[in-house]
């Protein structure tokens, strides 16, 4: 007896406890919870532990920052919102901007870019995690809309691509600055008015409206 708990002791001493299965789901829905909660600046290792069940050097040894893991967060909640492609520009572009709706209006997406914004220059770290893990995969899901469309011959290939991509995403940060409510059909009307000047047919060309009035 005596030798096989040594034997369980020292398997334990070499590999350590086994890892406890969906923790870092866990680790990350309790961030999102601080996040909502408190902000980012407020929130703490310490909280996310205590709300996941777990310890300090557990998070850490996942996310090597505070920083890392509010990012990880707000990634972890655009991953889990599931596309439903359907091949149709229009269609695909209205529900991308709805879903970035949803969540830039949330609290703890608000507190987060917030918080980019004000600690840009005294936590670069911070800034450069926020466009690695949320405003980069963002943007390559408008890319990759908008260059389908031109391949599908639904959108004019000379339409630029990346300024429609910073149009789609600026509209909505620069109408909850000015104070202007976003309405449930705000997706809908800026793609509308996009494409009204740039689907397949040419800028703002007869054959360009009805294609697009064809999809509505």
């Amino acid at each position: 007896m005596a030798d096989h708990q040594t034997a369980v002791s020292d398997a334990s001493r070499r590999f350590g406890r086994p890892r406890r299965e969906g923790l870092t789901e866990a680790i990350l829905a309790a961030a999102l919870d601080e996040l909502s909660r408190v902000g980012y600046a407020r929130m703490s290792v310490e909280s996310v532990a205590r709300g996941a069940g777990t310890t300090k050097p557990t998070i850490y040894a996942r996310f090597p920052s505070k920083a890392a893991l509010a990012t990880a967060a707000l990634e972890s909640l655009r991953r889990r919102t599931p596309r439903q492609r359907t091949g149709d520009a229009r269609a695909d572009l209205i529900e991308e901007l709805t879903l970035f709706r949803s969540g830039a209006i949330r609290a703890n997406g608000r507190s987060m870019l917030g918080a980019v914004l004000v600690e840009q220059d005294a936590n670069p770290e911070l800034l450069a995690l926020f466009r690695k893990h949320v405003v980069q995969p963002r943007r390559e899901n408008l890319r990759r809309i908008l260059r389908g469309g031109i391949a599908a011959g639904q959108i004019d290939p000379k339409a630029d691509v990346e300024l429609a991509i910073t149009m789609f995403v600026g509209s909505l940060y620069a109408a909850y600055m000015a104070g202007a409510p976003t309405r449930q059909d705000w997706a809908q009307r800026v793609v509308d008015a996009w494409l009204r000047r740039n689907a397949a047919g040419g800028s703002g060309s007869p054959r360009g409206r009805q294609d697009v009035s064809s999809r509505r």
